[in-house]
């Protein structure tokens, strides 16, 4: 691949009719501004680690970013997952192709597709930084997808917002491959990505969930702290009392982590992992119920990672939270009977319990749960628009 790739394009939407078109024009600029594609050629961690995944998930990056992926030009899958909010949204709901609104909070899409538990080899890590490389990292187990786990496979996730009647609203694929043909800088990366220019649905749905694959956060602080409890670790840890205090807190008294298990990079140990919280005594969306049909599913959702929680707020399926504080004051005083609330939120009775956390200690759980923050997802080059204009 080319150190970079430089394609441009002009468009014009033409929202006369629902669908709307692109022409191309001169380059040059005008008063649309002219468009190009900024893709120096770089490494993408966690894919298979060879030139040809590189060049699989660039082909997805611009494929995530691009908002010819809807029926209208636009939404892009960026549009719902913002890099600057850990691929989450920063708003309760996101808005679709027509401006209708979606009924969940959008998930942040990091530590995706692999799941399971995260082990490190302390030999492979740098004695000056804390910087793990692919062949440090081991990864086991599966993933559920979605808040109510109605999918496991990552590629047939991939597409399912393309068509969504809410979200991107292209409900034919072939109708979808036969307009990124039309694209002029497609043809090239499908070749460089697949060895041959040919578009269809697998080796979309391929791409971009190779780049979604790739979006690792796994260079916490508190991961380093993880590190340095290993025997004959180069690094310290530099947690202060306040984060140490909150670890012991999430961890014992109030056993967050009994659902949050914050070494795992996807946020639970076994696949498919779900808890009704008591969010409410009756839910308007009964979240796992709709997938399984099954009663005793009913208010359960899937457990969500705490990495990059500074991120990705608001908080919840239904986004109900705008804040961390929020969230403590929930698990607090807030929590809704519900039969299926989890046993592990019930005290003796039988009832909610009602966890009494002091401010100092709700500071203190706060204060640790910053711990997971990787501030490099939000910045990485690699996971940016590679549309730019000028």
């Amino acid at each position: 691949m080319p150190d970079r790739t430089l394609l441009r394009y002009s468009c014009i939407l033409l929202i006369v009719v629902v669908g709307g078109s692109c022409q191309e024009q001169e380059l040059k600029l005008n008063s649309v501004g002219e468009t190009y594609l900024d893709l120096p050629a770089t490494r993408y961690e966690y894919t298979n680690f060879n030139d040809s995944s590189d060049a699989i998930a660039t082909l997805g990056r611009v494929l995530f970013y691009d908002r010819q992926l809807s029926i209208n030009n636009t939404i892009s899958c960026a549009s719902c997952h913002k890099q600057s909010s850990a691929f989450a949204d920063n708003v309760r709901f996101s808005l679709g192709f027509e401006g209708k609104s979606t009924t969940r909070n959008s998930m942040p899409l990091q530590n995706i597709g692999f799941g399971g538990f995260l082990f490190f080899d302390q030999q492979k890590f740098s004695s000056s930084s804390f910087a793990p490389t692919s062949s440090s990292i081991a990864f086991i187990g599966g993933d559920h997808l979605f808040w109510d786990g109605r999918e496991s496979v990552l590629e047939k996730l991939a597409l399912q917002p393309v068509g969504n009647h809410v979200e991107m609203g292209i409900t034919d694929v072939n109708a979808l491959s036969k307009k990124l043909s039309g694209l002029p800088y497609y043809e090239s990366l499908f070749n460089d990505a697949f060895g041959d220019p040919e578009i269809n649905s697998e080796k979309i749905a391929a791409s971009i969930s190779t780049f979604v694959r790739s979006i690792r956060t796994n260079t916490t602080r508190f991961d380093q702290h993880v590190v340095s409890q290993f025997p004959g670790a180069a690094l310290p840890s530099d947690l202060n009392a306040v984060e140490l205090e909150g670890m012991m807190l999430f961890n014992d008294k109030y056993d967050c982590n009994g659902c949050h298990q914050v070494t795992s990079p996807n946020g639970y140990l076994f696949a498919g992992t779900f808890a009704n919280i008591g969010l409410d005594a009756a839910y308007a969306d009964n979240g796992l119920q709709n997938t399984t049909g099954k009663p005793e599913d009913a208010g359960k959702f899937k457990i969500p990672s705490l990495r990059n929680l500074s991120y990705t707020a608001p908080y919840m399926h239904d986004g109900r939270f705008k804040t961390l504080g929020d969230v403590m004051e929930h698990y607090s005083e807030g929590m809704a009977n519900h039969p299926n609330l989890d046993p592990r939120l019930k005290g003796d009775n039988g009832q909610a319990r009602s966890m009494n956390i002091s401010d100092h200690e709700k500071e203190a759980i706060v204060a640790f749960l910053h711990t997971l923050n990787d501030p490099s997802i939000v910045s990485d080059p690699k996971f940016s628009n590679p549309f730019k204009t000028r």
